[in-house]
């Protein structure tokens, strides 16, 4: 039988390779305040919650009590609202599109969405039987127009989507024009604020000028805001708001229909640990709106800085006005990619993206309240990395790759017969450590986005098997 020692020294191996969550070389994926007293906190007070289930909120009065609290400080930030504390801002952009699925009469529901919208719309379209009309954006702000949108809805529409801000290039949607024009149309708006609804209104309280995108502007009738993004609570932890409380019961689920324990759910999920909720509402605590709005001055410095700074580095161009807290930038000079590979080898993580909807491929970096003590180095890091991606040149993708993998059956692969084919085109997809990512972006990036979930499909279960 193991220690308690035992297993977290076990642990410290497992993790040995994995990207460092917190000291800002990882510019994606996590979330830091720079302050360890919040993070303390905030795991002390999952651990206490850890084995409390929500699945029924009458035996562990707890979950109802914080919930509301953690729910009502969102509400109070954001226009108002009738809540549900969720496990991400998929689960609450799921419970949104959910909700005006059921509040509709047609049998073929479609969904209204810029390009730049999450995937998280799709997957719930997906799983809840929905069309996705995607809306292109400009390729200049890469924002989505009202007017774009108009002509996308239908009889058949039940939900229409803005960003704010989306996440590729970290730019607000005009979400009163989007709003309005689902108004006149009779249809619901839902704003994607996972990551800025927790960010904005304090960047406007720091002196930014950030335009009205939550539930106080009309027509807008659902809002997802990520308190485990710029709310920098633990993973599992996100809100969606309704402004009607009638679209807030069309999210939950119950079911009688057994001779079982009684069933009422508010989210996808049935048992839960209250570990996340917990954590979420010890950080919301010792942060304060006074901390949330320290953060948010010093992400709008290390914004204004990084935007500066790769300004200056020769080929660079950043896409866009971001908000302030997402910024992505590319070039038509350099791979990129191979430029994130380069910048891996130094220690840092920079997010690739790929091409797509006539958006070039880019980088991409998330800005948090711990970016500014590390801005000069990252700068000095991507400025030495371009360096070094131009010396290098693009990535070699091997004569004829590209056209076979377009045309190959993936389904007559199997999984080790498609490890086997990746580990041919010099993608080893079994090794340990921080791996080389540019020949797979590269062959991604060059492939139709059905091919690419596809091979993303296979990656995933090869590295699982």
């Amino acid at each position: 039988m193991s220690t308690a020692d035992d297993l977290l020294a076990a642990v410290a191996r497992l993790t040995e390779h994995d990207l460092p969550v917190r000291g800002g070389r990882v510019t994606a994926y996590v979330y830091d305040t720079g302050r360890p007293e919040v993070h303390e906190a905030a795991t002390r007070a999952y651990a206490a919650m850890l084995e409390v289930n929500t699945l029924d909120p009458t035996a562990f009065p707890s979950v109802v009590a914080m919930e509301k609290e953690v729910v009502g400080q969102v509400a109070a930030v954001l226009g108002g609202g009738h809540g549900i504390f969720t496990s991400g801002g998929t689960e609450s952009i799921m419970l949104a599109v959910k909700a005006a699925r059921d509040a509709a009469e047609t049998r073929r529901p479609n969904l209204v969405a810029p390009v730049t919208a999450h995937p998280a719309f799709h997957k719930a379209a997906h799983y809840l039987g929905l069309e996705v009309r995607a809306v292109p954006v400009d390729l200049e702000t890469f924002r989505v127009t009202a007017a774009a949108v108009r002509e996308r809805i239908d009889a058949d529409t039940v939900l229409v989507v803005c960003s704010a801000p989306s996440y590729p290039q970290g730019v607000v949607d005009p979400v009163a024009e989007v709003a309005a024009v689902a108004a006149a149309a009779g249809v619901p708006c839902h704003v994607d604020a996972c990551v800025g609804g927790w960010l904005l209104p304090w960047l406007r309280e720091a002196g930014a000028e950030v335009p009205a995108f939550d539930l106080s502007v009309p027509g807008v009738t659902s809002i997802s805001c990520d308190l485990h993004k710029f709310g920098y609570a633990p993973k599992g932890a996100s809100v969606v708001l309704f402004a009607d409380p009638a679209m807030r019961r069309r999210a939950y689920f119950a079911s009688a229909a057994w001779p079982g324990y009684t069933v009422i759910n508010a989210t996808v999920q049935s048992s839960r640990s209250a570990g996340p909720l917990g954590g979420a509402w010890a950080t919301l605590r010792a942060i304060g709106r006074e901390g949330y709005v320290r953060l948010a001055r010093d992400t709008l410095e290390a914004a204004r800085m990084l935007r500066e700074g790769l300004a200056k580095i020769p080929g660079l161009r950043v896409l866009g006005d971001p908000a302030g807290s997402l910024i992505a930038f590319t070039s038509a000079e350099i791979d990129v990619f191979v430029l994130a590979d380069e910048a891996r080898a130094r220690g840092w993580f920079i997010q690739p993206q790929l091409s797509y909807a006539g958006i070039p491929a880019n980088l991409h970096i998330t800005v948090t309240g711990a970016t500014l003590a590390t801005v000069d180095a990252m700068l000095a890091v991507i400025k030495e990395s371009a360096a070094a991606a131009r010396e290098r040149g693009p990535v070699a993708v091997p004569d004829g790759l590209i056209a076979m993998v377009t045309g190959l059956d993936l389904d007559a692969l199997g999984d080790r017969e498609f490890g086997e084919l990746a580990a041919a085109a010099g993608v080893d997809l079994t090794s340990a450590g921080q791996p080389g990512m540019a020949l797979v972006n590269a062959i991604l990036d060059a492939l139709p986005a059905a091919k690419r979930e596809e091979i993303l499909i296979r990656f995933l279960s090869v590295m699982y098997t």
